[in-house]
């Protein structure tokens, strides 16, 4: 059973910067580098969730949402098992919950895990 652990949310002021980390456990490096794409979540109250961004399994393409391109970026260390989301010019539109998510791809297809979340709040 895959399981991923938030970390990096918290307070800060408009233009700031925050770094999300999300560590995986229970899977192998091999297994977890080659069957799961991971993705950052975010959802603010009264709003849908919404993908933020993405990064596939080898060879580690990425891909994020028109409404963070330019300040957010994702990537994954494939030896700690852990994927960031570095967020930067932080606006208060960016306020939300955001959720980790493993996908699972080709032998793991319809696998999905979640995290449990980390609080991202943006306020002066």
């Amino acid at each position: 059973q895959v399981q991923l652990v938030e970390s990096g949310g918290g307070l800060v002021e408009p233009g700031g910067s925050l770094r999300l980390s999300c560590a995986a456990s229970g899977i192998t490096v091999s297994f977890w580098d080659s069957f799961f794409a991971m993705r950052w979540f975010r959802q603010a109250p009264g709003k849908e969730r919404e993908l933020v961004a993405s990064i596939s399994s080898i060879p580690g393409a990425t891909n994020v949402a028109d409404s963070v391109k330019g300040r957010f970026t994702i990537s994954r260390d494939n030896v700690k098992k852990t994927v960031y989301l570095q967020m930067n010019s932080l606006s208060p539109d960016d306020t939300a919950a955001y959720y980790c998510n493993a996908h699972g791809v080709r032998a793991y297809l319809g696998k999905d895990y979640w995290g449990q979340g980390t609080q991202v709040t943006v306020s002066s």
